[in-house]
C-alpha cells in the first residue's frame, strides 16, 4: 500500500476489546466492551489499529431545533446507493447490528456534523462525504493509528504538512475540527478532478493514495478490463473501505429498511469560532465560556498541551450558547491574567533546553516569552516561564494526560517497567528485549510503530517477564529501576568517571546530552542521565 498520500489510516479500538476492521477503526471505538462486538468484516492483515487515546465522553447539549441534520444530508446524496454486492451487504450487515455503537458514533458527531455538511454543500460535494470520518475514526478526534494518522480525518504528518496542518509541540492542526474538515475537502477535490468526477476512484485513492489507484487502472486498461473501482485490484483495506462508506450512506438513506433507527442531529451551528487574539490558558479558557474543559478540548482538540501556543494559532471553538458570553468576558479580562508565570533565576551550567525540559515547556516557547534570539543565556539573569493556571490533571485530554491515562490502564497478569531509550533503540529490538509485541509496546506509549523514537525518552512497558533484561549486563541482572537524574559537574570530573560511577557508557551521556566528549566538562554544567538506581553507586 501507498502510504505516502495515505491520510485514511486505522484508527483505534478505544477499549480493551479490539474490534479491528479493514483500514480503518471507525468501527472499533472507545468503550465497546460495552456491546461485545463481534470482529468487523473483511479484517486488513496488518492487523488493524492501536486503541491509544482513553477520553472521557462528555455528552454534547444538544441544541433546539426544528430540523434534523440528517434530512439534509439525505438530501444531498448523490453517489449510486442502489448499487448492492455482497461487499457492500457485509458492511452494511455489521453496522445494522451494533445501533448501540452507531448511537455513541452519532453522539460524538453532533458537535462536528453541521459545519462539515456546510463545508461539503459550499464545495458541491456529495454529502456521503459527510459520513467518512465515521469510517476513518468514528468522529474521534483523538484516533491515532498505526500508521501515524491523526484526527477525524486521519491525516499522515507528510500529507498534513501538504495541506498546511501544522504539527508542533503545542499543536496538531490533523486534530483541529476545522481545519482538517477544509483540507480533507480539498484533498477529496482534488482527487476526485484527477480522476475525472469519480468519486469512488477519489476515496480510494484518499485510503490508498492516488499512484495505488492510477497503477491499478494502467493495468486494466492494458488487459482490456474494466476500470472501475469495483473492477480494480486494490489493497484489501482499500477494497473495503469504500463499501463501508456505501453502506453506512444506505443505513442513513433508509434506517427503517433496515432495522435501526440514527439518532437526530439538531440542523443548526455547534460552535462558533473565536479569535482570542494571544495565547491564552485553556483552563481560562473554559471558566470564560461558561462550559467544561473536556467540552472545550473536544471542540478545539488540535491543542495538545494546556493553553493555545505562544505564536498562534488562537481560535478556539466555542458552543453557540456560551459564544457571547465568552467574548465579554475575554475583551474585560486584563492581558496578565490570560496565563500564569514562574520567574526563574538562571544558574551556572543551565541552558534554554534543559530549562525547558524541567518545566515541561519548550525552548522555542521560552524564546518567545522572554523575547530571546538565539539559546544564549547568562546565569543570573531571570526568565518568564510560562506554567498551567489549574493542576495538570484536570487538563484530561491533553497529550501529557492522555499519554498518561493509557500508561497507568493496568494489563492483565503483566507487570509495569520503565525503559530509557538508548542510541540504536527501534520499537522491535526493545519488543523483542521485553518479549512483547512492537505495536502493544507503540500503544502502550500512546505511538505508533513507525515513530520515531528518541534518546533519553522514556517509555512504559507492561512485561509478563519477572525480570526486565538490560543491555549492560547479562540475562540474569536484577530488573532495571531507570530514572532521570540531573547531575551537576563537579570539579575534577570527567565523562568516563561520570559514566563510571552510574554504570552507563560515555557514548550514552553524550547523546542523552547532545554534546561533544572530545569537549571538556565546565564544573557546574548540568547533565541528564538515565541511570538504572540498582547498579549506580
Amino acid at each position: 500500500m501507498n502510504k505516502l498520500f495515505h491520510p485514511a489510516l486505522v484508527t483505534a479500538a478505544l477499549m480493551t476489546a479490539s474490534v479491528t476492521i479493514s483500514g480503518c477503526a471507525a468501527f472499533s471505538p472507545k468503550q465497546e466492551t460495552v456491546d461485545n462486538l463481534g470482529p468487523m468484516p473483511a479484517v486488513t492483515e496488518d492487523g488493524g489499529s492501536l486503541p491509544l487515546e482513553e477520553t472521557q465522553t462528555v455528552e454534547p447539549e444538544t441544541p433546539v431545533a426544528d430540523a434534523d441534520i440528517w434530512i439534509r444530508v439525505r438530501a444531498g446524496f448523490s453517489l449510486d446507493l442502489d448499487s448492492d454486492n455482497n461487499r457492500i451487504r457485509v458492511q452494511r450487515e455489521w453496522y445494522a447490528k451494533h445501533q448501540a455503537y452507531l448511537d455513541r458514533v452519532a453522539t460524538r458527531a453532533e458537535r462536528y456534523m453541521y459545519y462539515i455538511v456546510e463545508q461539503a454543500e459550499s464545495r458541491d460535494m456529495p454529502l456521503e462525504l459527510a459520513l467518512l470520518p465515521v469510517v476513518e475514526s468514528a468522529f474521534d478526534p483523538f484516533a491515532y493509528s498505526h500508521g501515524r494518522a491523526a484526527g477525524p480525518w486521519q491525516f499522515i504528518p507528510s500529507t498534513g504538512r501538504m495541506f498546511k496542518l501544522h504539527q508542533n509541540w503545542w499543536y496538531d492542526g490533523r486534530r483541529d475540527v476545522t481545519a482538517s474538515t477544509d483540507a480533507a475537502l480539498e484533498y477529496l477535490s482534488r482527487l476526485a478532478n484527477r480522476f475525472d468526477g469519480d468519486w469512488l476512484l477519489a476515496l480510494a485513492s484518499y485510503n490508498a493514495g492516488a499512484g495505488t489507484v492510477s497503477k491499478a487502472i494502467r493495468y486494466n486498461k492494458k488487459r482490456g478490463l474494466p476500470t472501475d473501482f469495483w473492477n480494480l485490484n486494490l489493497p484489501r483495506e482499500t477494497r473495503a473501505y469504500v463499501p463501508k462508506l456505501i453502506a453506512l450512506s444506505q443505513l442513513v438513506r433508509n434506517p427503517e429498511q433496515y432495522g435501526i433507527t440514527i439518532k437526530p442531529i439538531a440542523d443548526t451551528a455547534y460552535f462558533e469560532k473565536i479569535d482570542a487574539g494571544s495565547q491564552i490558558d485553556l483552563a481560562e479558557a473554559a471558566e470564560l465560556a461558561g462550559i467544561s474543559l473536556e467540552e472545550l478540548y473536544l471542540l478545539n482538540p488540535g491543542y495538545s498541551r494546556w493553553a493555545t501556543p505562544p505564536e498562534g494559532p488562537h481560535t478556539l471553538l466555542i458552543p453557540v450558547d456560551h459564544a457571547e458570553e465568552f467574548q465579554q468576558r475575554l475583551a474585560d479580562l486584563p492581558e496578565e491574567a490570560r496565563m500564569r508565570w514562574d520567574r526563574y533565576t538562571i544558574r551556572s551550567g543551565d541552558s534554554l533546553i534543559s530549562i525547558a525540559n524541567r518545566y515541561q515547556t519548550t525552548p522555542a516557547t521560552l524564546r518567545t516569552a522572554n523575547k530571546l534570539r538565539g539559546n544564549t543565556i547568562i546565569a543570573g539573569d531571570t526568565l518568564l516561564i510560562p506554567k498551567p493556571s489549574a493542576q495538570l490533571s484536570e487538563y484530561s485530554l491533553s497529550a501529557d494526560e492522555r499519554l498518561s491515562a493509557v500508561q497507568n490502564k493496568g494489563v492483565s497478569g503483566r507487570e509495569k517497567q520503565h525503559y530509557a531509550v538508548r542510541s540504536g533503540d527501534s520499537f522491535w529490538k526493545i519488543s523483542r528485549q521485553y518479549n512483547v509485541g512492537v505495536r502493544e509496546l507503540a500503544k502502550w506509549n500512546n505511538m505508533a510503530p513507525g515513530d520515531p523514537l528518541k534518546i533519553g525518552q522514556t517509555l512504559v512497558i507492561w512485561s509478563a517477564q519477572a525480570r526486565a533484561p538490560s543491555s549492560n549486563s547479562n540475562s540474569s541482572a536484577r530488573p532495571e529501576m531507570i530514572r532521570k537524574v540531573n547531575y551537576a559537574v563537579r570539579n575534577g570530573d570527567s565523562l568516563s568517571r561520570i559514566a563510571s560511577r552510574f554504570n552507563v557508557s560515555v557514548n550514552e551521556i553524550t547523546d542523552w546530552n547532545r554534546i561533544n566528549k572530545q569537549r571538556y566538562l565546565r564544573p557546574g554544567q548540568r547533565l541528564t542521565l538515565y541511570v538504572d538506581v540498582r547498579n549506580a553507586y
